[in-house]
């Protein structure tokens, strides 16, 4: 049963074209992940379905009754309003009784019971007392502190509460614009899971491909203002769009050469004016007005990091280092080294000292015990203190070229327009303050601004954010190709394992885990991060709770290599990566059916040389524990 209906629905922007003769029907139980590229419209769309925004024209149809909630991309104000107020946003003016009644009830000796007897009857007369129930289960769902200040929270926890914001009037069409956005993977994992149990209908826009592929049941796409949709995964729909865009270009490939033969017989003069080939000269007009409306493409973003000249071997070194805040402590103990070419990945629970233990490797925080030694000849871009650094009154040149109409790349001096179109802005767009832009538009603009400086180590947080899957998957080939190091830290889990070479795993009670490989690779050898039980007490802080006491005994001190072994487990991450390589390759080559169509021999010889891949595998992961214990 339909639950709401969009039919040829026109909105225009200036001359872009946002939306043209979309259609799209959404029943209960469906779970629509919508993507597109930055820019395209799809808050846009978002908030059309939501009944925000009216369009030029066309029909949105509702069926009675169905209640719509939206989760905005941007986070609820980090204010002094409490979790309870915020969540109760979500029921209207039912829930600003129930947020009045709950300060009330709050205020100690001075309660003013005339208010609270007003506020009781108008809640008595709009049935709020079943809406405070709801209020209170959604909040002890997502474990949030109802009493905390919106000020006290971490980006991930207002994630959280923007959440529970929309869930709470119990929707039946769920509208979410990237709801993966500041949370960690635990919490990403927890709303998979909602989501996919969820019983009314959902729409969906997120970067987060893994996310896509186990919340979505259907894909639609908004290209160029045309909406397509298709029945499956993400993963299907992948390998439909590619056959439409061959079939697309196709059909205009054989397009413009009719037309540029029509453009030649035309020009041959008074024959082509005859009565008899009126008709013609029509349909050429016909063609030309066609070619002349066509919305092509847009192209792929073609940017590159600026590389430095090399860094010494080792670009850091932390030895037995610790670090505490208020009595808490948020790394204990931990030594590593990172050498040049290195692509490290750090991840963790929100709060669990992601941030800090970067800092420490930057040399920008001391640890409380231990020692950091930094590297020689480091020229270091750092995403995270570029956010704040955009300002939202200037514009794109202003911000990323600092006022420079030319900007030099690699000894050579560019265009700043010819510049930033590699990062997709448009000249028009080039002009637009940034308060103007989309979330995905400043994060590229954040990297336009980064990548313009020389660099031979890149540490990104979050870079992923709002960012189109298309500059996404070029931003992981350029990180793939750059011959620095790279330190990154990311919820984002197919994005780790196509970047990363090894992994920092913070558990949120001041222990640090190295392991070779991506998050994959991690969770295939039982690996999995689990929120704290006490994450509910703790979600105003932003620092982990200490780690539990334990007698010193029970922890065996690390046994100190010899310099051979210690050069024996330098090399098992690249010879890890090598095998992981050679085995995809030969997996690969066995899933063709062709392959089982060579003789007997070659098959058994491909099955013979993967097994001992696999064994080999084996082998070097199981070696390199034994080294790492």
């Amino acid at each position: 049963m339909p639950l709401l209906k969009l039919e040829s629905l026109q909105l225009h922007y200036g001359t872009q074209v946002l939306l043209d003769d979309v259609g799209l029907t959404i029943r209960r139980g469906e779970r629509w992940g919508l993507l597109g590229r930055n820019g395209a419209g799809k808050t846009t769309l978002l908030r059309v379905l939501a009944g925000e925004l009216q369009a030029d024209s066309g029909e949105r149809w509702v069926r009675p009754g169905v209640r719509i909630a939206r989760l905005e991309q941007t986070l609820p104000d980090a204010d002094n309003s409490t979790v309870y107020d915020v969540v109760a946003e979500g029921l209207a003016d039912t829930g600003k009784l129930l947020a009045e009644y709950h300060r009330l009830l709050h205020e100690g000796d001075d309660i003013d019971f005339d208010r609270l007897s007003t506020v009781q009857q108008a809640l008595e007369a709009a049935d709020g007392w079943t809406l405070q129930q709801r209020v209170e289960t959604t909040i002890t769902q997502l474990q949030l502190p109802q009493d905390a200040k919106m000020g006290e929270l971490s980006g991930g926890w207002r994630r959280r509460v923007a959440l529970a914001r929309a869930l709470v009037a119990d929707p039946d069409i769920l509208l979410l614009d990237e709801p993966t956005n500041h949370l960690d993977i635990p919490a990403i994992q927890w709303l998979e899971t909602q989501l996919q149990q969820y019983r009314g209908a959902i729409v969906l826009i997120t970067h987060d491909r893994r996310f896509l592929q186990s919340v979505a049941t259907r894909i639609a796409e908004l290209d160029r203002g045309h909406l397509t949709s298709w029945e499956g995964s993400y993963q299907g729909f992948l390998a439909h769009r590619e056959q439409e865009l061959e079939a697309e270009e196709r059909a205009n490939a054989l397009f413009d050469k009719k037309l540029a033969q029509e453009e030649v017989w035309i020009r041959q003069g008074i024959k082509a004016r005859r009565t008899r080939n009126e008709g013609r000269v029509r349909a050429l007009e016909k063609m030309r007005s066609e070619r002349q409306q066509r919305r092509e493409r847009v192209g792929s973003a073609n940017f590159v990091v600026e590389e430095a000249s090399r860094s010494g071997k080792v670009v850091a070194e932390l030895e037995q280092v610790s670090k505490r805040f208020d009595g808490k402590t948020v790394i204990r103990d931990f030594s590593t080294i990172i050498q040049r070419g290195d692509r490290v990945g750090i991840v963790g629970p929100n709060g669990a000292g992601k941030s800090t233990l970067v800092k420490m490797i930057l040399g920008q925080l001391q640890p409380d015990e231990g020692r950091v030694t930094l590297g020689t000849k480091l020229e270091i871009a750092y995403s995270d203190q570029l956010r704040g650094k955009l300002e939202p009154e200037k514009n794109l040149i202003d911000n990323v070229c600092g006022g420079q109409e030319f900007i030099e790349l690699n000894g050579k001096r560019r265009h700043a327009i010819s510049y930033l179109g590699d990062f997709l802005f448009s000249p028009e767009r080039v002009r637009t303050p940034v308060k103007a832009l989309s979330g995905g538009e400043q994060n590229r603009a954040i990297l336009a601004r980064l990548f313009s400086k020389p660099a031979n180590l890149l540490v990104l947080d979050e870079p992923t954010n709002d960012l189109d899957i298309e500059t996404l998957e070029l931003l992981e080939d350029i990180l793939l190709s750059f011959d620095g190091t790279v330190i990154l830290v990311s919820h984002d889990r197919d994005f780790m394992d196509h970047v990363v070479t090894q992994l920092l795993i913070l558990r949120g009670d001041g222990t640090v885990e190295e392991q070779a490989g991506g998050y994959s690779d991690w969770e295939a050898r039982g690996g999995q991060l689990v929120e704290p039980e006490t994450r509910g007490q703790q979600m105003p802080a932003s620092k982990p709770e200490p780690a539990t006491s334990a007698p010193a005994a029970s922890t065996p001190a690390r046994r100190k290599l010899s310099y051979k072994e210690q050069r024996e487990l330098d090399a098992l991450p690249a010879r890890i990566e090598a095998l992981e390589q050679q085995q995809a390759a030969l997996e690969a080559r066995t899933a063709d059916p062709a392959f089982y169509q060579q003789s007997r021999d070659a098959v058994d010889a491909v099955l013979a040389e993967l097994s001992g891949v696999q064994d080999a595998l084996d082998a070097a992961i199981e070696r390199w524990a034994e080294l790492e214990s």
